[in-house]
């Protein structure tokens, strides 16, 4: 019997049922590459199928990149000819197709398509994540905090690791709030993330990873410490981790590589750092940021391509929204959030 076999069907009911919304006969899409845990693609398909949905299951080879990184091993024009055809979509890919060009032609053309991104999702992640968490209550403090980050203009972030970033919010640009739902057109990520986009030339200070850096070089046991200006990474200082980042950001011979793209809040109570970025960036009082690639979807006035992207974790943060704390080293300050987040499970 396959590792939380009971958890994991319940898990994936939920899946189908409360974040989808599957309907009878819609065609739901579920990709897996060689690296992903089969007993939670399996249990998403039985049911998908369950609600009436007609799932297919796509498995490839791991790619050995992410984004467009991704597409020499790809199937491109196989695969997203069914994409342009599903109703919905959960990636359940270790190497992700998040970004590639399947992805990017897939979400032009297909208007009605439900991307939900759960990439390296296993069975441990599936029953925390998704089969033991209250996603009415969780998203409840989602929505009061991305509302309050969408009303903000200025933004502070901090950590206990030298983490010490200013900079201004556009109005213009995407603020996602990621509460599990996936039962509208568009893309959609695991519940326990709000992302923001800064006005990007605004953003300066010093950037901090600690615990992981997605894709390379993955858990990290020490800091990787970074110099932004104008939202472009300048230096990056460190030891082995910050040698391999590096390398890694170089072999793109794209300078966009170096540009800060996103920022995220990390809320699940489910969540632990354990070295996949899906569950990672949603750690409790972390906060992430993206480097790389950025659709012009997300930010229509400062949008920018580049080959890839990569996601970097800073533990234990504090936020200031126009020069008011609002979390102080991972934990709410305000009496109405600390209520939400312990009715949300944390705290």
């Amino acid at each position: 019997m396959a590792k939380y076999f009971y958890e994991l069907t319940l898990a994936a009911r939920r899946l189908a049922e409360d974040m989808f919304g599957l309907k009878p006969g819609e065609t739901a899409v579920i990709t897996a590459d060689t690296e992903s845990d089969m007993d939670v693609v399996n249990a998403a398909a039985a049911a998908f199928f369950a609600a009436g949905a007609k799932p297919m299951v796509i498995t490839l080879p791991a790619p050995l990149g992410v984004g467009k990184a991704a597409d020499p091993l790809l199937p491109v024009e196989a695969l997203t000819g069914a994409l342009e055809k599903a109703d919905a979509w959960v990636e359940f890919n270790n190497q992700w197709l998040l970004y590639s060009t399947p992805f990017e032609r897939a979400m032009a053309a297909n208007k009605k398509l439900r991307y939900l991104c759960l990439v390296g999702m296993d069975a441990d992640m599936m029953v925390r994540l998704i089969g033991r968490v209250d996603q009415v209550k969780l998203a409840q403090l989602l929505h009061t905090v991305a509302d309050m980050t969408g009303r903000a203009r200025t933004m502070r972030i901090t950590t206990p690791s030298g983490c010490d970033l200013s900079f201004e919010i556009n109005p213009a640009n995407k603020l996602s709030c990621d509460d599990g739902q996936a039962k509208t057109p568009g893309m959609f990520m695991l519940a326990g993330q709000i992302c923001f986009i800064p006005k990007l030339s605004s953003v300066n200070g010093t950037l901090v990873f600690e615990g992981s850096i997605s894709p390379v070089p993955g858990s990290i046991g020490e800091i990787v410490t970074m110099t932004v200006e104008k939202g472009v990474i300048q230096d990056i200082r460190g030891g082995r981790a910050a040698a391999e980042f590096r390398a890694w950001l170089e072999r793109f011979h794209d300078p966009a590589m170096f540009r800060l793209a996103h920022g995220c809040y990390g809320l699940n109570p489910g969540a632990k750092l354990g070295g996949n970025v899906l569950e990672d960036e949603r750690v409790w009082g972390a906060t992430e940021w993206g480097i790389g690639y950025l659709s012009a979807a997300d930010a229509p006035e400062e949008h920018f391509d580049a080959p890839s992207h990569c996601d970097g974790l800073c533990l234990n943060s504090s936020v200031w929204l126009d020069g008011t704390q609002i979390m102080d080293r991972g934990s709410f300050t305000s009496s109405s959030l600390k209520e939400l987040a312990r009715a949300a499970g944390k705290e």
